[in-house]
This record gives C-alpha cells, structure tokens and sequence, in this order.
C-alpha cells in the first residue's frame, strides 16, 4: 500500500515474463499523479490512467522543446542537448514532420507490403536452410526492420551490421559511457551518409531530406538528427517487438492454436499484443509543464516534469474491459502504444505492417514451429527497450 505524498523510485519494478509488474496498476488506481525519482534529474509526476496520458501527449502546455539541456528525469547521466523532431514542439514540429508525412502515409505504406514481403521470405528462407535450432532474434527480428527502413531511407546494405549494433547498444546498455559512444558514432555514421547523399543525389527519403536543407527548410543540424531519428526509432522498436510476440504466442499454447486456426486474425492479435506485451520501462519522452494545466485526478504545476507511462495506460480499467486478459478479438482497441497527438509515432503504420507480415509468415512458413526452451527461460534485454536477448526455435 503505497503513501500520498510518498516519491517512488521508477521504474517501480521489472515485469514477470509478459506481465506488466501489478505495482503499476495499484498506483494508477491509489496515486494517478504518483511522485517518482529516477536515477538522474528533476522528479517527476508519473501519469497512468488513459485519459489523462492523453492529455499530456496532446495538450501544447506539455512542451518537449522546455527538456531540451535541461535537467530531466532520466535513466542516465547524459542530458539531451542536440536538436531533434523528438525535442521540438509545433510548429518547429510540424514544419519537420511535414518533409516526411508522404513517405509514412496508409497509401505509401501499403505500397511497400510486397518488399517487406520479399523481405521476410528471404530471411526464413536463410533460417529455414539453416535449419533449428535458429534465435529469431538475429534470423528475422533484427535484421528485417533495418533493412526496411533502410530502403525507405536509402541507407547501403553494408552499414547494416554497424547501425544494428550501436543502435542495439543505445537502447538497451545501462553504461553511460558506452551509450554516449555508441550515440556519438552513429552520429557520425549518419553525418557522412548525408555528405555521400550530397554528392550523389538520389530519390530516397534521405535525398529529399538534403533537399530540403539545401533549400534552408533545415539546418544541418535538424538534417542529421532527423535522419538518426528515423533510423533509430524505424528499427530497434519493431525488431524488440517481433521477438517479443513470437515468444509471447509460441509461449502461449491457446493463443497459438487460435491463429493457427484463424490466419486472419494476425492485425487485430498484433494490436492486443502491441497493447498488452511489455516494451518499455522508463516512460518514454519527458514533458515540462509551461504553465499550470489540471487533468482529471488535479492540476500539473507549471515547471513540474511529467512521466507518461502508457503502458499502464493500456491496461486502465476505465478504457479497456477485462484490461489484462489478451483477447486477439479485442475491438476496439484504441492502445496508446505509438503515443498520440503531436508527436504521434510517424512510422506507426509501418511498424504495423511488420509486425503482422513477420508474424504471419512465421506461422504459415512453419506449421510445427515451437521455442526451443522453456518460455520462462527467456532472458530479456535491460535498457531502455525490453525483449528477448535470443530466442531459439525449433520446427
């Protein structure tokens, strides 16, 4: 039982296999503005019932743009100080935004689903001929988000091997030093793509992204963070993701055999897994409140950072009935998981679409599939992000 008033240490606790920890669900019901500490900066209010995440994530008196520099709660020592889309607000935001929502729309989505496709054939083909036991996380889970998003980019294949590290040190180390390396070389990486972008021009999103600063609708430093931004952020989600839910089926006897069943329930079993399956633990992207601003349970004071963990969000009684039962027939299921308002996730849909092209084809490919070891013999990644460190499976 936790006490009003009282500063909580976040993350509160690590979850149990798939089980967001059940601390969260007492503090949204006892404390929906709870205090918390994290290891470094300012505490914070920790928002946890739907609605009120909503808020925070859309209302403009929540700014992005105050956290720059500043000393925000965080997991690590190192403040963010380079220039972002993450770390801007409107209309700096949208002006950003704007240059890529082409490339993101459901149309142009949509239009990719034979590459991606083709690229998950490829990729089971390589695990297929192999043969099991094969970890799914460096088969297809890995390698097949940066391969997309390096398309959609027109990144070279050849510097796949180097982004996949640096970003999987990124999210999920807990050394300061080597996550501010790590962030340093990739930074370094993408500033010499945009240099070869510059002297051979293509049609790739990353080409019209020099385009535009050569017509100043960015500065240079908005250019290349922008890139790593959509690099990053377009491949080790979806690739902890892809691990994540094979587990959580393959683990899951009566999930299994329900879309084994029913192939077609593959986009509405990926919502509710999206929904309910643990991916993050420290709260995502800070807030700082630029003036007093109430929510439903009392008022954010101006200067007062917030921690939106929709997580919890997902799993708020008030929206979702039966909140911790996964039910692949959920519907509606209107998750927070890619956030909400302004700074929405921009590659949410393409997220979507592998997620479901992985999963399926994982299914159809291999009707006998199975874990190769106890379901909670899984190790997890620590971090930033959470998933399977490796995940052996046999056919």
């Amino acid at each position: 039982m936790s006490t009003a008033g009282e500063i909580h240490h976040f993350p509160l606790a690590e979850p149990s296999g798939f089980e967001y920890p059940p601390c969260y669900r007492r503090i949204q019901a006892q404390e929906p503005m709870a205090r918390i500490r994290m290891a470094y900066g300012m505490d914070a209010r920790l928002i946890t019932r739907r609605e009120d995440v909503r808020t925070v994530l859309s209302d403009p008196r929540f700014s992005r743009a105050a956290t720059l520099g500043a000393d925000v709660p965080r997991p690590t020592p190192v403040l963010m100080e380079g220039k972002s889309i993450v770390s801007m607000d409107p209309p700096e935001h949208s002006r950003m935004r704007k240059l890529i929502a082409k490339a993101f729309t459901m149309r142009g989505i949509e239009a990719l689903r034979p590459r991606i496709e083709k690229a998950v054939a490829a990729l089971l083909d390589a695990m297929e001929e192999q043969g099991p036991p094969a970890d799914l996380v460096t088969a297809l889970a890995r390698p097949l988000p940066l391969t997309v998003i390096g398309e959609i980019l027109g990144v070279p294949d050849f510097q796949s091997d180097t982004f996949r590290r640096l970003a999987h040190i990124l999210f999920t180390s807990s050394e300061p030093g080597e996550v501010e390396a790590a962030f340093g070389e990739l930074l370094a990486l993408v500033s010499e793509l945009v240099a070869r972008q510059r002297q051979s021009p293509s049609d790739s999103l990353l080409g019209k992204l020099v385009s535009a600063r050569a017509d100043d609708r960015l500065s240079e430093e908005e250019l290349v963070g922008f890139a790593l931004d959509l690099i990053v952020g377009g491949f080790e989600n979806t690739a902890h993701e892809i691990a994540n839910f094979a587990a959580f089926v393959l683990g899951s006897p009566t999930h299994l055999a329900e879309l084994r069943a029913d192939p077609a329930l593959v986009p509405s079993a990926v919502e509710e897994l999206l929904r309910v399956v643990p991916i993050s633990l420290t709260g995502g992207l800070v807030r700082i409140a630029v003036e007093d601003t109430p929510l439903s349970t009392g008022i954010i004071r101006k200067g007062e950072a917030v921690v939106v963990d929709t997580q919890s969000a997902n799993l708020d009684p008030a929206t979702f009935d039966r909140p911790a039962e996964v039910d692949f027939h959920r519907s509606p299921n209107p998750h927070l998981i890619f956030g909400h308002g302004t700074h929405r996730c921009v590659g949410a849909e393409l997220a979507r679409l592998e997620l479901q092209i992985a999963l399926g084809s994982l299914l159809e490919r291999f009707p006998g599939l199975a874990l190769a070891v106890p379901v909670g013999d899984i190790e997890f990644t620590t971090g930033i992000l959470r998933g399977p460190v490796a995940l052996p499976l046999t056919w």
